[in-house]
């Protein structure tokens, strides 16, 4: 195993097999990133969420459908795959930010205007929070990591994922903030 750097791209070469590094590649339907930036991997769930409402348009807009069961189909499809591997996202308060804007455009779309006063308007982000009782997305997608490092706590210790988990890296790193390049 030997790595060659050829024009400031980094190849691995195992026996006759080259590979080349990549900046962006998806994997199980998530998009990884060499940087660990978790924004295009997000944008892409969004626009995913964005389709299943579409193609759950006509029973959201059914005055036919009860919200209850327009609540079941936003939480059972639309919030599924959005976060679909959510347990591996490192979050930013802008992506916390992105996902809960489009997890509450979907829920005014469910909950429709509220009438005061012979006025029409839109639901605010706090009566949104109360008619949903605080279980947002953002939650969601939290609960689903803690979930998952309760899975891995349980795993044999000869799993390569609980091995990563109990690694403890060699050598220290440098006291102070790091340098900025």
């Amino acid at each position: 195993m030997k790595r060659i750097g050829i024009k400031g791209i980094t190849h691995l070469k195992i026996d006759n097999f080259d590979f080349e590094s990549e900046e962006n590649f998806n994997y199980l339907g998530s998009i990884l990133s060499a940087d660990n930036n978790m924004n295009i991997c997000i944008a892409e769930r969004i626009g995913k969420g964005n389709r299943a409402y579409y193609a759950n348009v006509k029973l959201i807009k059914s005055k036919s459908v009860k919200k209850n069961t327009k609540l079941k189909i936003n939480k059972t499809i639309i919030r599924l795959v959005i976060t679909h591997s959510s347990e591996t996202w490192t979050l930013t308060a802008k992506d916390e930010n992105n996902i809960s804007i489009f997890e509450r455009q979907i829920l005014r779309k469910i909950f429709g205007r509220v009438n005061i006063d012979n006025i029409w308007r839109i639901r605010n982000d706090l009566k949104i929070d109360r008619l949903i009782e605080n279980a947002d997305i953002v939650r969601f997608s939290k609960a689903q990591r803690i979930k998952w490092s309760g899975h891995i706590q349980r795993m044999d210790q000869s799993r390569p994922t609980r091995k990563l988990l109990d690694w403890k890296p060699m050598g220290s790193r440098p006291v102070g903030r790091p340098r900025q390049r």
